[in-house]
This record gives C-alpha cells, sequence and structure tokens, in this order.
C-alpha cells in the first residue's frame, strides 16, 4: 500500500497593497478638489428678504459690522485694505463671487465703499447676504 502524504493547505493570503493604493489616491484627490470655505468670523444681523436664496460656491466672504468694522478672514480690515486682501485670497482659491454679510444697522456709505474695494479686486460679483423672511 502507498502511503498518501497530506499536503498541508496554503493559506490563502489576499494582498491588501493594491488595495491601499487606491484609497490613498482616492484621499490625495479629494483633499485637493475640496474647497474650503473662509468665513468672515463674525455674525452680523443681516436683513431679511423675501427673495433670499442660498449660494453654495462663494469662497470669499466680507462682514460689516453695525459700528462699521469690516472683518475678513475672520479678523478686522482697514476699508482701504480691503480690496489688497481679497486678491491674496484671490490667488490661493480663484472665484467670482464675493459675499458681502453687511449688517442691517450698518451705514450705507460704509456699505459701498466696501463694495467699491471688492470691485477694485476685480471682482464683478458681489451677492449681499439676507435671511428668508
Amino acid at each position: 500500500m502507498a502511503r498518501k502524504t497530506r499536503r498541508e493547505a496554503e493559506e490563502a493570503a489576499i494582498d491588501l497593497t493594491p488595495m491601499l493604493d487606491v484609497v490613498f489616491i482616492m484621499l490625495i484627490f479629494f483633499i485637493v478638489t475640496t474647497s474650503f470655505v473662509k468665513e468672515a468670523g463674525i455674525d452680523v444681523n443681516r436683513p431679511k428678504a423675501s427673495q433670499a436664496q442660498t449660494k453654495q460656491n462663494a469662497t470669499v466672504f466680507v462682514a460689516v459690522k453695525a459700528s462699521g468694522e469690516v472683518w475678513l478672514d475672520k479678523r478686522p480690515v482697514d476699508i482701504e485694505l480691503v480690496g489688497a486682501t481679497i486678491e491674496k485670497m484671490l490667488a490661493e482659491s480663484p472665484t467670482d463671487t464675493v459675499v458681502l454679510q453687511a449688517d442691517k444697522e450698518a451705514k450705507h456709505g460704509v456699505v459701498v465703499s466696501v463694495m467699491d474695494q471688492i470691485k477694485l479686486a476685480g471682482i464683478e460679483k458681489i451677492v449681499v447676504a439676507a435671511e428668508n423672511k
């Protein structure tokens, strides 16, 4: 009688290296394509409007407080420096729209001066933030 030798079953192993490569490539893709929203840094008491709409793709927010202070990128900015600051922000993340969050008690002259500085920075679309009634 011939002896039957039992071969030990080879352990099945799954190579995870290709899957990990794909996961890391996807992670890098999502990090690169994500746009980070920069808030103005303060809360303002926005006026109410019945036709207010949500703007999704804005990355630059400028806030004007009731006292006349202008905030951009979570810090106060002088009105004359708003244009230069926006130009720096546009170099980091280009956009064609700036959202202006003006307090309903802010003076009209300050808001117009800020809008003028935004236009000087090369932005054609200025969205004024409001709340739905």
